[in-house]
């Protein structure tokens, strides 16, 4: 009689997990700040619209060159691995540039939106807010991994990131159930 095959998947030990596995990676138990994004056709994005997927955020300031250039070429890889699976579906990736910024070839607009800082914000200023929510201390571009429901899940930072931890990182939050809202969040929902 033939036993199921059972795969080493860390479940409710995703975090620690990929702590382990990935120096660049950090955890992130803050609750993200609220973020005014704009569309390339200046349509307010709110990232509440999005909280049936786990959203990939990222950066890319016209100032920051080469460091962002790099993990954006990194994040495309990213994106054509989990497009060529059912997660394609669940993930959003955003790009949040300087209207000013070189596009980087080879995002699939299937699930990947380019967005600019809305509300009068630079994204300068969205980076540093974001920042704050990391516990290390370095100017390595970031990039927030946030689960569904808009719980900010994770940090990865810089481009020294395997690509395939995060593959499996993001795979982990597509299997994860997503969590009830507790009361803070329930109370906030209703404040603009």
């Amino acid at each position: 009689m033939a036993t199921p095959a059972l795969a080493n998947h860390p479940g409710e030990r995703l975090n620690e997990t990929m702590g382990e596995k990935e120096p660049a990676f950090e955890i992130a138990g803050q609750r993200l700040p609220a973020i005014e994004l704009m569309s390339a056709n200046g349509v307010e994005l709110d990232l509440r619209d999005l909280a049936d997927s786990i959203i990939v955020l990222s950066f890319f300031p016209d100032e920051c060159g080469s460091p962002c250039a790099e993990q954006q070429a990194l994040l495309v890889e990213v994106q054509k691995s989990i497009n060529i699976t059912p997660m394609r579906e669940m993930v959003t990736f955003l790009t949040v540039a300087s209207p000013e910024a070189l596009a980087v070839e080879g995002w699939d607009g299937t699930n990947w939106l380019r967005v600019t800082a809305g509300g009068g914000h630079t994204v300068t200023e969205i980076i540093t807010e974001l920042a704050e929510l990391s516990r290390r201390n370095q100017g390595a571009p970031m990039v927030h991994v946030i689960a569904r429901g808009t719980r900010h899940a994770a940090i990865f930072h810089g481009v020294d990131f395997e690509r395939i931890n995060m593959i499996l990182y993001i795979n982990g939050l597509t299997n994860a159930h997503p969590p009830e809202p507790n009361m803070l969040d329930r109370i906030l929902e209703w404040l603009p």
